[in-house]
């Protein structure tokens, strides 16, 4: 009788498990972060017309053709610094506060959060520059996926 309900417990974490996993393959981390930081200008699709588009002074650029306007090569390393601050964007504003703030930059302003519920797993913040490094490779590698062909 034991050994018949362990089984049946272990089937059923297993079970659980495994569609846990199925589910986590269709979370898009890298659209997700897109939408969260950069829909908002640059439209869901990435095409420039987000729903605050019209209010600016420069209008966003459209992310989906930076493939196209590089001679057919996704500029990985301007992308990264353009998200990162290094790389100086106006309408994104100074290096020292983008619009989105300290989200892509391990380093700005210490202390901060970089990521509440992480922040909590990791007190000492060691791997806050690891979160920060995914998080933009993240977008980077969702952005090279909707270039226009």
């Amino acid at each position: 009788m034991m050994t018949g309900c362990l089984k049946s417990f272990l089937i059923g974490g297993l079970t659980a498990i495994v569609a846990a996993a199925v589910h986590a393959e269709d979370a898009d981390v890298g659209k997700a972060e897109f939408q969260a930081s950069c829909a908002s200008c640059h439209g869901a699709d990435g095409k420039g017309k987000g729903p605050v588009s019209a209010q600016l002074k420069v209008p966003p650029t459209d992310l989906t053709t930076l493939t196209k306007n590089n001679n057919g090569v996704f500029p990985i390393s301007a992308v990264y610094e353009t998200i990162d601050g290094r790389k100086a964007i106006s309408a994104h504003g100074t290096h020292e506060m983008p619009t989105w703030g300290e989200r892509f930059n391990p380093v700005k302003s210490l202390p901060h959060t970089v990521d509440p519920p992480y922040d909590a797993l990791d007190p000492s913040r060691d791997m806050r520059e690891v979160v920060v490094r995914t998080r933009i490779l993240a977008v980077i590698d969702y952005l090279n996926r909707i270039q226009q062909k």
